[in-house]
């Protein structure tokens, strides 16, 4: 894997321990994918590695070795970091300054049932990663990117955010705040030249569902990876600021059309 030697070097024990050459400098927009050991971030990962340098950022070293070596394949350099991204001050000394042109914010973690069924560690694991490590990761990166004029954050949301349903008193709360925190954060950033994008998907077939459940009509991944690569790479002065993707519909399977 070819490694990224960024201008600001990564703590040591951070980084990933694969890489085939080293280079002085990426040539290329250098992207952060939060949550990239699998599933969305995963399928990101990939999806960019054809136009972007790549920092893959989750807490299994082992998943992302395998990600950042397919992304290798395509072409990217990538730097792994494993941490945890609830962990304030890790993340702050893992990421901030780092030359990064993309933030996805893709981390997120889902537990559905009613909240008095709810436990106190299922409450705030879910509000420790949806929100406290947004914001974690966020407040690293972007000053940098507000101070060289250019950059974007985008931000996996859900359509949650705007839907309410039994079970989803902590999940839909969380997503609710990424649409606010998004249309806050692009109106306060937009004029330094940093643009902020939210992507909200409805059903993709991934972990997040129980073993068993029909996913055939759901969306895949990569459908919302070629969403995040449709914001980011939009000309400079167009903002994709908010994209709503969905399955087409849950009574016809994805192989039926």
């Amino acid at each position: 894997m070819r490694n990224i030697r960024l201008r600001r070097a990564l703590p040591t024990g951070m980084s990933g321990p694969y890489f085939s050459r080293m280079t002085n400098a990426p040539t290329r927009p250098v992207a952060l994918v939060t949550g990239a050991s699998r599933g969305i971030g995963r399928a990101i990962a990939l999806r960019l590695a054809a136009t972007h340098d790549l920092v893959l950022v989750a807490r299994n070293a082992g998943h992302l070795a395998s990600v950042a070596r397919d992304c290798d394949a395509s072409g990217a350099r990538v730097q792994t970091l494993a941490i945890d991204l609830c962990d304030g001050p890790a993340t702050a000394t893992a990421l901030t300054g780092l030359p990064v042109d993309v933030l996805v914010n893709n981390a997120g973690v889902a537990v559905m049932k009613p909240f008095l069924e709810m436990t106190a560690e299922e409450w705030h694991r879910q509000v420790d990663v949806n929100v406290n490590a947004l914001y974690h990761v966020t407040r690293a990166l972007l000053p940098g990117m507000v101070q060289r004029g250019r950059g974007h954050v985008c931000i996996i949301g859900s359509t949650a955010g705007r839907n309410s349903f039994v079970g989803g008193t902590c999940y839909a709360g969380t997503k609710h705040f990424v649409m606010g925190f998004a249309e806050s954060l692009m109106l306060e950033v937009r004029d330094a030249g940093v643009g902020v994008s939210v992507i909200t998907p409805g059903s993709v077939a991934t972990e997040l569902f129980p073993e068993g459940t029909n996913t055939d009509w759901m969306l895949e991944p990569e459908n919302i990876a070629d969403a995040v690569a449709f914001a980011v790479t939009a000309p400079p002065h167009m903002l994709v600021h908010r994209l709503e993707v969905r399955p087409l519909s849950p009574k016809r399977p994805r192989s039926s059309l």
